[in-house]
């Protein structure tokens, strides 16, 4: 998922925290679309056009993640950083994998 809304325009060019804030809302969407919560989720592959923004992917993880996943187990995250992604302004896109 990119830091998209409905009508495809891009939430939060340039605002990393923002763009998280984005991608794991529509994430969520998904997810209850199909009946799942992040308790379904199995895994993650997150893309990241900048690896100045580790740390601020790990903070963001460290501080909403729990929420997220209660009971503390967290799916497996693969982290890559790519020179690109599908819009120039997304700085992070997140993959997850639900068991349904």
């Amino acid at each position: 998922m990119a830091a998209s809304a409905s009508d495809g325009s891009v939430v939060a060019a340039n605002d990393f925290d923002g763009q998280c804030r984005q991608v794991f809302t529509n994430i969520e969407a998904a997810l209850h679309a199909a009946g799942a919560d992040w308790g379904n989720v199995v895994q993650f592959t997150s893309y990241l056009v900048d690896r100045a923004d580790i740390p601020k992917f790990a903070a963001w993880r460290q501080h909403h993640f729990p929420t997220m996943f209660p009971n503390r187990c967290y799916p497996p995250n693969a982290l890559l950083i790519v020179n690109g992604l599908a819009h120039r302004d997304y700085c992070v896109e997140v993959q997850a994998i639900a068991a349904i």
